[in-house]
């Protein structure tokens, strides 16, 4: 019995510091990744103002910073790999939402339409995106090394009450101006007759997306709102089940 028994809290001390290792693993790669967002972000906002004095227009900025934000905006899908694998307690269709949302705004819409990359609106989105992504990983990683500002706790949960919606204004008046530019091109459309017998109109599809947004904001909002009472008042917030 003293035998099985030593062996047993043998085994609990292996099975203890594998996770104590994998504990560390995860968090180290997360400082990491979070410190490289952050960086990736403030070199978008520095590159966005020294245009602006540079040029003093915001023509031509979209494409200046191109590359730099489709590689960062690109790379957070690893975050929905994050909530897939457990390191990060968040869920992983909020994350795909949002992540993949940004995507489609970069790849799919202002990469993919020059015709709007001049747009009012992609400056505003733009500036948002910047704001709310230096605030967000800065908060991760000081939250990660156990030093963090109050100043960045208060930045993260209530900048976003503005800047939010103005990001979502920014996105939909881009789509919606993007909408003459398909219909006249037919881009990523299929018509038929064709060898696949299927039709798909990316006129209509942007339709969709833009009226997807009346039921997604306002879960996605009321949702970082709770977050919010949780974080800076200490609630207790109950999430119903569906």
């Amino acid at each position: 019995m003293a035998s099985s028994e030593e062996d047993g809290t043998v085994e609990e001390k292996e099975n203890n510091n594998k996770k104590r290792t994998k504990s560390a693993l995860a968090t180290a790669w997360l400082t990491f990744y979070n410190i490289a967002m952050t960086a990736g972000w403030l070199v978008l906002a520095m590159a966005m103002i020294r245009f602006y004095i540079q040029k003093g227009t915001h023509k031509g900025l979209y494409r200046s910073i191109a590359r730099t934000l489709k590689f960062f905006q690109t790379f957070a899908l690893v975050e929905v790999g994050h909530c897939a694998i457990g390191i990060v307690r968040t869920s992983v269709i909020v994350t795909g939402v949002q992540v993949c949302s940004r995507i489609f705004m970069v790849w799919f819409i202002t990469n993919s339409i020059r015709q709007v990359q001049s747009e009012e609106s992609v400056i505003l989105f733009l500036v948002v995106w910047t704001m709310t992504e230096i605030t967000r990983y800065s908060y991760y990683t000081f939250n990660l090394l156990h030093h963090l500002p109050y100043f960045i706790k208060w930045a993260r949960y209530n900048l976003f009450i503005v800047l939010y919606p103005l990001g979502v204004v920014g996105e939909l008046m881009t789509i919606y101006a993007a909408l003459p530019f398909v219909r006249r091109s037919g881009m990523y459309s299929m018509r038929l007759p064709n060898v696949y017998n299927v039709s798909f109109d990316y006129y209509y599809c942007l339709i969709i997306v833009m009226l997807s947004y009346i039921p997604l904001f306002p879960q996605l909002y009321f949702h970082m709102l709770r977050q919010r009472r949780r974080v800076l008042h200490g609630e207790v917030i109950v999430e119903k089940d569906d």
